[in-house]
C-alpha cells in the first residue's frame, strides 16, 4: 500500500512539472495530443514505481523522452512496412488540406527542421535550456557531467543557429 506522502508528493510533482514535460515532448512531436498522452504516462510510470527516485524531474523526463523515441521508432517502422494506402487507413488521420498545410507556422517548421538536423543530446539540450532547467536537472537526464553542460549547450546552440541559418538560405 503506498503511503500518503508518496502521493502527495507525485502530485506535487505533477502539478509543478507536468507543463514543462508536456512541452519539451510537444516541441519534439508538434503533437499535443501526443505530448499530453506521453507526459501522462512518465508521471504513472513514477506512480507505478512506488517510490520517489533520487531526482525525480529528471527520472520523469528521462521517462517520457524514451517513451516519445519509442512511439517515433515503432511509428517510423510501421509506415516503412505498410504501404501508403494501408497506412492512411490504419493511422486514420486524414492528411491536411494544401490550405491547411500553407497556414502552418513557417518559424516552427524551420525549428523543427534545424532542431532535426543536430544530434539527439544537442537537441534535447536545447530544448530542456529552452524549459528552464538547471544544468544538473540536464546533466541527469542526458547521463553527461554536470561540468560539461555549460560547455555542450554553447556547441549545441551554435550548431542550432547553424542549422537554422541553412534553413533560411535554403529558402
Amino acid at each position: 500500500m503506498r503511503s500518503g506522502g508518496f502521493r502527495a508528493a507525485v502530485e506535487e510533482l505533477f502539478a509543478n512539472h507536468f507543463p514543462r514535460v508536456f512541452r519539451i515532448v510537444n516541441r519534439l512531436s508538434g503533437e499535443p495530443d501526443l505530448a499530453a498522452d506521453i507526459a501522462q504516462e512518465a508521471f504513472v510510470r513514477l506512480y507505478e514505481r512506488g517510490s520517489l527516485p533520487d531526482r525525480p524531474v529528471a527520472w520523469v523526463i528521462t521517462v517520457a523522452l524514451n517513451r516519445f523515441r519509442n512511439r517515433v521508432t515503432k511509428r517510423s517502422r510501421r509506415l516503412r512496412l505498410l504501404t501508403a494506402e494501408r497506412a492512411a487507413q490504419v493511422l486514420s488521420d486524414p492528411p491536411p488540406s494544401p490550405a491547411q498545410a500553407v497556414a502552418g507556422d513557417e518559424a516552427r517548421d524551420r525549428v523543427r527542421s534545424a532542431l532535426a538536423r543536430l544530434s539527439e543530446r544537442d537537441g534535447r539540450m536545447l530544448l530542456l535550456c529552452a524549459e528552464g532547467y538547471r544544468y544538473r536537472d540536464i546533466a541527469a537526464v542526458l547521463n553527461i557531467n554536470e561540468a560539461s553542460v555549460g560547455t555542450l549547450l554553447a556547441r549545441a546552440k551554435r550548431a542550432f543557429r547553424d542549422a537554422y541559418g541553412d534553413d533560411a538560405n535554403a529558402s
